[in-house]
This record gives structure tokens, sequence and C-alpha cells, in this order.
């Protein structure tokens, strides 16, 4: 064989390693992007999903709360305050995620589903103890109606 032609083929050869390691390369960071996305907009309806949970907890417990007229009332507000800051931020990140995401880069994308984690992190206990609090609510109620009958 003609030492020109072997070279011409074993350059072929290293092109195509070259053009296929590339491809992969390319497909990797595309397919890294993609979950990024997906998980940041993943963590956003899981964030949403447990602020209104929250919200609803809270007005539950102060809805219960109510009946009683020595307890004070400027907790729900704050509460309240507190929960619709929580979502307004949410908000922005949606805004955030469709507006700069798809053009972000991958250590801002990481940071910010690192972020929306830490969030969700902070808030897990919050809904844990607004749980507990709701169910000793609920059977301290259930056992003052239930006085309240027998008397």
């Amino acid at each position: 064989m003609n030492s020109s032609l072997m070279l011409g083929l074993i350059a072929l050869v290293v092109l195509a390693a070259v053009l296929v390691g590339a491809t992969l390369a390319y497909r990797r960071r595309a397919d890294r992007r993609a979950r990024s996305l997906h998980q940041l907009l993943e963590l956003a309806d899981r964030l949403e999903s447990d602020l209104k949970t929250c919200r609803a907890g809270l007005q539950q417990a102060h809805a219960v709360m109510s009946l009683n007229p020595d307890l004070p009332a400027s907790s729900e507000q704050e509460a309240r305050h507190a929960i619709d800051a929580g979502l307004r931020s949410l908000l922005q990140q949606r805004i955030w995620i469709r507006d700069k995401a798809p053009r972000a880069s991958q250590e801002e994308l990481d940071q910010t589903v690192s972020a929306m984690n830490d969030t969700r992190s902070r808030l897990r206990p919050l809904l844990a103890a607004l749980d507990r609090a709701q169910h000793d609510l609920d059977s301290a109620m259930r056992e003052h109606l239930r006085r309240e009958h027998d008397a």
C-alpha cells in the first residue's frame, strides 16, 4: 500500500476519533444542563408546594387559636408575611429560570439548585414542627370539646 494513502487513512481515523470524542463531550454537557434545568423546575414546584402547605397549616392553626381571645393575633400576620415573602422569592427564582437559565453557565445552574435545596432543607423542620403543633392543637380541641360535652 502506498505510504501517503496509509497516512491519509490514519489521519481520517484520528479525525473521526476526535469528532466522536467531541460529540460525546458535548452530549454529556448538554445532558447535564438538561438535568439541572429539570431539577430546578422540580425544586421550584416542591418548594411552592411546601410553602403553600405551610401557609394552609398556619391558617388552620390560627383559625383554631382565634377561638381563644387571649392569644395575640399579630403572629398570624407575621407568619403570613413570611410565607408571602417566600412565595415572592420563589416567583423571582421562576422568572430567573425562565429568562436566564437557558443561557446560564453550568456553575450558575448548580449554585441555584444548591440554594433551592438549602431553602427546602431549612423549611422541612418548620413544616414538621407545624404538623406536630397542628396535631397537638387538634388533640387539645377534641379534648376541650369532649369535656364541654360531658359537662
